[in-house]
């Protein structure tokens, strides 16, 4: 199968339909759900709890049957095996047997996904230095904390070298530093041309990460697309200016609005169509425009605005 408009991951129609217990009624944790994630991107997979996405994520990978749907990986179907060869994956909380060594569970997931075996020995080395678990390799997992074994589990998802990789909730139970090695991880992996389906509820690493977005709520897809696109608010322009005082003139207060200021900088929002007169106004007041950019959302008012507006609609898991 050749990869349909240029898609790594390609899910179309996804439903997932639970049997229910004798006597309760059906429920479909996922319905009709349609994802396209572009080669060496970053695809962020939000949604509250309950809204479908770890549901999606193991139909994708051949870990739960679906009940309809396509589901291809760079071309190949990708609920059978070999369609998963160039996949690595990360569960939300992946487990290892805790009698293991670090660098004995590396080589157990190495060995599974086919790394030859005069490979593993560096490509062990390699990642556990590069999750900052570098001295680790001798210690068993029952020592490891929860943010440690997080690490560990995004070096086995990368151990096989992989062009896909899907990581659910990758910086849970880390710390600050954690998380911040995280993003700069995928970034790096990005970078590379390896393409990453992220499942996160954290807000800001999404934010600060992803190039395109799919929100899900209620077993559907409430929103998808470029994340500049999405946050940006039509009609709007920020302005940031500095010089004009303690009082903002009339002029430009006439037509502003979300006035800030601080540190002698003024921030507020114009109308697209007052850009130009208020910049002049800036301008024949004595004052200096710092920067004219879109109005942005923040991604945590969008998220909680959109389940606000699409809830009600049914349930997911």
């Amino acid at each position: 199968m050749s990869e349909e408009n240029g898609s790594a991951i390609l899910i179309r129609g996804a439903r997932k339909r639970y049997k229910p217990i004798v006597g309760a009624p059906q429920r479909d944790a996922v319905r009709g759900v349609d994802i396209s994630v572009a080669p060496g991107t970053i695809h962020g997979l939000l949604g509250p709890n309950g809204a479908g996405k770890t549901t999606t994520i193991k139909m994708l990978l051949g870990l739960v049957r679906p009940t309809a749907g396509e589901f291809t990986i760079l071309g190949e179907d990708s609920t059978q095996p070999a369609g998963r060869r160039n996949v690595g994956f990360m569960p939300e909380q992946p487990y290892f047997p805790q009698h293991l060594r670090a660098a004995q569970a590396l080589k157990l997931y190495a060995q599974l996904g086919g790394v030859p075996k005069d490979q593993i020995a560096a490509r062990t080395s390699r990642l556990m230095e590069r999750v900052g678990l570098q001295g680790r390799e001798k210690t068993t997992l029952d020592a490891f904390s929860r943010g440690m074994l997080q690490r560990l589990g995004i070096a086995q998802a990368l151990i096989n070298e992989p062009t896909v990789v899907v990581l659910d909730e990758p910086a849970s139970g880390l710390d600050p530093v954690g998380q911040r090695d995280i993003r700069n991880l995928m970034l790096e992996l990005r970078d590379s041309g390896v393409t990453v389906l992220l499942s996160s509820h954290q807000l800001s690493e999404v934010e600060a990460v992803c190039d395109d977005v799919t929100i899900m709520n209620a077993g559907v897809v409430a929103a998808e697309g470029d994340l500049d696109m999405l946050l940006n608010v039509e009609g709007r322009t920020s302005i940031r200016a500095r010089g004009l005082g303690d009082t903002l003139p009339a002029s430009i207060a006439s037509e502003a609005t979300s006035v800030a200021a601080s540190g002698g900088v003024w921030v507020f929002s114009v109308a697209d169509g007052a850009v130009r007169r208020t910049v002049d106004a800036v301008d024949d007041a004595g004052g200096q425009v710092v920067s004219v950019a879109p109005v942005r959302d923040s991604l945590e008012d969008y998220f909680a605005r959109l389940l606000v507006s699409t809830s009600g609609e049914g349930d997911g898991r």
